[in-house]
């Protein structure tokens, strides 16, 4: 795959303009719909419906906060699903016990109070995550090779995985009850 962030001109980045991303999507959205090639031939058509989709892609990738976030990790080659396997620390796997079993125990047992509960508490904890890590987001340079600085990148986007997947646990057996 290209670079997405050079397909729209743009400086990779964690934080980005999203009203200058939608600007650009759709401004190759006009330049590259396949309906105005269709009297170009074969060859022009195949590009320009490699460049739609390619702009679709990178719509899909570049505008969406996790879907950047590890496709700049992947830039740098930090995202390894072997290597990071057993990457989290143990005190958060530790602070994570709690709310396994407090999910554990929703699942046997359905209560709103206690869905809201943890539902809150996932918030909470993905607000201090946020928080911890957004000076580096604001600083990062894609030419940057501060080993400390992509470590805490990396380790900042395995727990926000982590705990988006009790989020969605969790809101799957609520709808599951409902």
């Amino acid at each position: 795959m290209s670079d997405l962030f050079n397909f729209y001109e743009l400086e990779p980045a964690f934080i980005i303009d999203e009203k200058l991303l939608r600007r650009k999507f759709l401004e190759l959205s006009r330049r590259y719909h396949p309906d105005f090639y269709g009297a170009e031939s074969d060859e022009k058509q195949a590009e320009a419906l490699e460049l739609s989709s390619m702009n679709n892609e990178a719509f899909k990738v570049l505008s969406d906060f996790d879907k950047r976030f590890a496709y700049i990790l992947n830039m740098h080659g930090l995202l390894d699903e072997h290597k990071n396997k057993n990457a989290l620390p143990h005190s958060f796997l530790f602070e994570m016990m709690e709310l396994n079993e407090a999910l554990s125990d929703i699942e046997n047992s359905f209560s709103q109070l206690v869905f809201e509960k943890l539902k809150a508490e996932i918030n909470s904890f993905n607000k201090k995550l946020f928080e911890a890590i957004e000076p580096d987001l604001s600083i990062y340079k894609k030419e940057s090779s501060d080993e400390l600085l992509h470590n805490r990148l990396l380790e900042f986007y395995l727990k926000k995985k982590y705990l988006n997947r009790l989020e969605e646990r969790l809101l799957t057996f609520k709808d599951e009850k409902l």
